[in-house]
C-alpha cells in the first residue's frame, strides 16, 4: 500500500511539475492567448477556407474536426516537450538514475495535458458553436464527454511515443511538426476519409484523431453512445497501442544508455 501511494505521489508531482516547467517562460496572458486564440485561428482558417472551396453547407465539418484536432496541440507538442525536455535541460541523468516506478515517471509526463487538451477542445467546440453556428442541440452529452476523454488520452499516446523518440532525434521540433501536420492531413479533419485511396485511408486509421473525429461528427448529428461506441474502443486501442510503444522505447533508451555509459541517451 504504501508504494502504491508513494508511485501515485510521483506520478502527480511529476505530471504537475513537468507541465509547470514546460510553459515556466509564459506570462499568464501569452499562455492564456495560447490555450484561446491558437485553436481559434486554425479552427476559423480551416473552416472559412473548407467552405469557400465546398459550400456554406460543409462548415460543421471543418469547425468539429479541427475542434477535436485542438487536442494534438497538448498531445503531441506538449507531451513530446515534457518527455523530450528531460534530454534538453540536462536533467535526463537524473530521472535515469532515479529508483522510481518507470511507469509512473513515464505516463505521469502526459496527464496534465490530458486535462489541458481536453479543456481545449471543449473550448474549440464552444467557439464553433459560437461564431460558425454548429449545432450541438442533438449531441448526447455522455457520449461526447467520453469521446473528447478517449480522443485526447489517444493522442497523447501518440504525443508518448514521440517523447521517447525525441530522446534521440536531434531535432523535436522537427518530430513535432511532421506529427502534427500528418494528423492535420490525413485525420480526417479537412479532407473527408472517402477522399483519399484505399492506402491512405488505411493508414488514416491507424493514427490516433481519425475515429475521434468521426464520432464526434456522428454524435452532433444525434447518433447515441451505442453508435460510436465501436470507433470509440478503435481509439482507445490505438492510443493504448502507442503508450506501449512509447514505453518499450523509452525503457529501451535507458537501457542503452546505461550499458554504454551515455546518460543522455545519444
Amino acid at each position: 500500500m504504501q508504494g502504491l501511494i508513494a508511485n501515485l505521489r510521483i506520478f502527480l508531482s511529476g505530471a504537475v511539475l513537468s507541465y509547470v516547467a514546460l510553459f515556466r517562460w509564459f506570462e499568464p496572458i501569452r499562455y492564456v492567448a495560447s490555450k484561446i486564440i491558437l485553436p481559434l485561428n486554425q479552427i476559423l482558417f480551416f473552416t472559412l477556407l473548407g467552405t469557400f472551396a465546398t459550400g456554406p453547407q460543409t462548415a460543421s465539418f471543418y469547425a468539429i474536426g479541427n475542434a477535436l484536432q485542438v487536442a494534438a496541440i497538448s498531445g503531441i507538442y506538449g507531451v513530446t516537450m515534457s518527455v523530450g525536455g528531460e534530454r534538453w535541460e540536462g536533467t535526463l541523468i537524473y530521472l535515469f538514475g532515479s529508483p522510481a516506478n518507470r511507469f509512473f515517471l513515464f505516463f505521469g509526463r502526459a496527464f496534465v495535458h490530458i486535462v489541458d487538451g481536453i479543456l481545449g477542445v471543449v473550448m474549440g467546440l464552444a467557439w464553433a458553436a459560437l461564431l460558425l453556428g454548429v449545432d450541438l442541440s442533438q449531441a448526447d452529452p455522455l457520449a461526447m464527454a467520453l469521446v473528447i476523454l478517449i480522443t485526447t488520452a489517444s493522442t497523447c499516446g501518440l504525443g508518448l511515443l514521440m517523447g521517447a523518440v525525441s530522446l534521440v532525434a536531434l531535432d523535436t521540433f522537427f518530430v513535432n511538426n511532421m506529427v502534427y501536420f500528418l494528423l492535420l492531413v490525413f485525420s480526417g479533419a479537412n479532407v473527408p476519409l472517402q477522399n483519399f485511396p484505399e492506402a491512405v485511408r488505411t493508414f488514416s486509421y491507424m493514427l490516433p484523431l481519425t475515429r475521434g473525429i468521426l464520432a464526434t461528427r456522428q454524435i452532433v448529428a444525434g447518433a447515441s453512445l451505442a453508435e460510436v461506441a465501436p470507433s470509440l474502443l478503435g481509439e482507445a486501442f490505438i492510443g493504448a497501442l502507442y503508450l506501449a510503444l512509447g514505453y518499450s522505447l523509452f525503457k529501451s533508451f535507458e537501457y542503452f544508455a546505461k550499458r554504454r555509459g551515455r546518460l543522455e541517451a545519444m
